[in-house]
């Protein structure tokens, strides 16, 4: 009796760390996409997401632990930025942003991108808008999330949402305008 119990313990063991994995492989990227736009390395964004993937391993004992839905995903990520954001000091950001940009070699963006000097621009241009406005980009474009799913990460309206997305895009269209023409003469 106890064997077939054990059996069956592990079975189910299993079965949870396929779906799980399975779930991983599909959000996963984007997870650690989001994650990475939150933070100042890859290093940092794994390890948010790992503490996320904790966290959520937690709130899903009444689901029986499946793997949460992709906007509950995004919520407990956005959280424990936010906690990483308040345990890291101000100056050590800063040091960090220095570092990074003098060495500069992980892209959060799709590593399908061209190289060249239009996704230096692009990138650069993503990463001048604000924190509010680069959230929603990642989440829309890298995420693939709807605008009700984005409000309810970010606790505003689906209208904010939308026009947060909105005026991202707009501004994105203007400086790139702008640099393209710049640098075309």
């Amino acid at each position: 009796m106890w064997h077939c119990l054990y059996v069956a313990m592990v079975h189910r063991a299993n079965q949870l760390a396929r779906t799980w994995k399975d779930w991983l492989s599909t959000d996963g990227g984007k997870l650690l996409l989001y994650a990475r736009q939150r933070t100042s390395s890859l290093q940092d964004a794994e390890d948010l997401l790992q503490d996320a993937l904790i966290r959520l391993w937690g709130y899903q004992a009444e689901r029986k632990y499946r793997p949460p839905d992709l906007p509950l995903a995004y919520s407990v990520l956005r959280l424990c930025a936010m906690d990483h954001g308040r345990k890291t000091g101000r100056r050590d950001r800063k040091h960090r942003k220095i570092v990074e940009f003098h060495a500069y070699d992980d892209h959060w963006l799709d590593h399908g991108a061209e190289e060249g000097e239009e996704a230096e621009l692009l990138r650069d241009s993503v990463e001048s808008l604000s924190e509010k406005l680069r959230e929603v980009i990642g989440m829309k474009i890298w995420g693939g999330l709807t605008f009700a799913q984005i409000a309810e990460v970010l606790k505003i309206s689906q209208n904010t949402a939308a026009s947060r997305y909105r005026y991202a895009l707009e501004q994105l269209q203007k400086k790139l305008f702008y640099l393209k023409e710049a640098r075309n003469g």
